[in-house]
């Protein structure tokens, strides 16, 4: 249904990569002196992509997994999508714990357990893929060098702040 969906609306997963990197970067830096409402928004993030990759469908899974390199292409507009999903948790992870190489990581191991999960639950429904992981994967490290532009954002605009002389800042 989604494929079928996003097939029909090819333009949906460009728009959103070229939001991601558009306003990341500049939204980061802003949600970086603010860390408890950037690990709410980490954490929010998380939810549609549990919708979208855990929620059942209407086929039976097979209860293997293929093994396919297939690189993603806006012409391949599932892969293409599942490149959009982990951009954005990893980003607002790395600016909610102000490093980027822990949610480069864990945004390379959770589509390994989404994976695992649709491999070993059959009856979601879902195909586990390797073609799947990699495009998540090549998301997860857009996100995280996004994430280290908002950080190196947010650590130039605290640099520029020059104090008044006689006047503490806050």
């Amino acid at each position: 249904m989604l494929t079928t969906y996003l097939i029909e609306h090819r333009w949906i997963p460009p728009v959103l990569l070229a939001g991601l990197v558009l306003l990341g970067p500049p939204v980061g830096a802003w949600l970086s002196s603010r860390p408890a409402l950037a690990r709410g928004a980490a954490a929010i993030s998380l939810v549609p992509v549990a919708v979208l990759v855990l929620a059942p469908t209407s086929t039976r899974g097979t209860g293997r997994c293929e093994v396919a390199w297939t690189v993603p292409t806006f012409a391949r507009v599932e892969l293409a999508a599942n490149v959009v999903l982990l951009v954005g948790p990893v980003l607002l992870a790395a600016v909610a714990l102000g490093r980027v190489l822990p949610a480069l990581g864990a945004g390379v191991a959770l589509p390994v357990a989404i994976e695992t999960v649709q491999l070993v639950v059959p009856s979601l429904g879902r195909a586990c893929s390797t073609a799947d992981w990699l495009s998540n994967s090549l998301g997860a490290a857009l996100g995280a060098v996004l994430g280290a532009l908002a950080l190196g954002l947010a650590r130039h605009r605290t640099s520029r702040r020059v104090p008044l002389a006689g006047v503490s800042p806050r």
